[in-house]
């Protein structure tokens, strides 16, 4: 099965694979298909990979808004000697957002791989219980073909019989009508089906 993993993978790697968790058409999928344990896993590992990329964009924003600030501060403060202390704390604070962002930076470069290798194994483990499903449909769908195919054989087989026994009765009672006479027939009749012998006289 590992091997098997391996090569679907190795498929995918070479085809644009949407963000599974992002995907409304992969969370409808599971409205048919139930979740298996290492699904819930993958899924819950891409979020948070998901999450923390998020995140990471989100604080680099807000420290280069930060360190545009401290420029724009350090500018201002320039020509002014006796800020000189404040302008060397702005230095200061700058350097420590350039390293905070480098650091954020060199994060966000292995992040686009390591949410690409997680939702490819999402996926293929989300195909692995997809044909699963299908396969046991398929067996399914045999099964009751086969039965639907018997069902009709003997459906035509007692709809030949009604028929044959229909004409044969139809037969017998005109042979009887002939031989006892009507009289005698309603007689039997009586006996026999006296509901319908009813009927005829109503």
């Amino acid at each position: 099965m590992a091997k098997d993993i391996d090569k679907m993978i190795s498929a995918l790697s070479a085809k644009k694979v949407p963000i599974a968790t992002l995907d409304n058409k992969w969370h409808r999928l599971f409205a048919k298909v139930e979740k298996t344990d290492e699904i819930e896993k993958l899924e819950k590992k891409l979020n948070e990979l998901l999450r923390r990329q998020g995140k990471i964009n989100n604080e680099i924003k807000e420290i280069k808004k930060i360190k545009k600030n401290l420029m724009d501060e350090i500018v201002a403060l320039m020509e002014n000697e006796s800020e000189a202390n404040k302008v060397e704390k702005n230095k200061k604070l700058i350097d420590d957002c350039n390293a905070k962002i480098d650091a954020y930076n060199d994060e966000n470069m292995d992040l686009p791989k390591e949410i690409g290798e997680v939702n490819k194994e999402l996926m293929t483990a989300t195909m692995d219980v997809c044909y699963d499903v299908i396969k046991e449909n398929e067996d399914g769908i045999n099964q009751l073909g086969d039965w639907l195919a018997k069902i009709r054989v003997e459906l035509k087989k007692n709809v030949v019989r009604k028929q044959e026994m229909e004409i044969e009765n139809q037969e017998i009672y005109s042979y009887m009508h002939d031989i006892f006479g009507a009289e005698v027939i309603e007689l039997f009749d009586m006996k026999y089906n006296p509901d319908e012998r009813q009927i005829k006289k109503e």
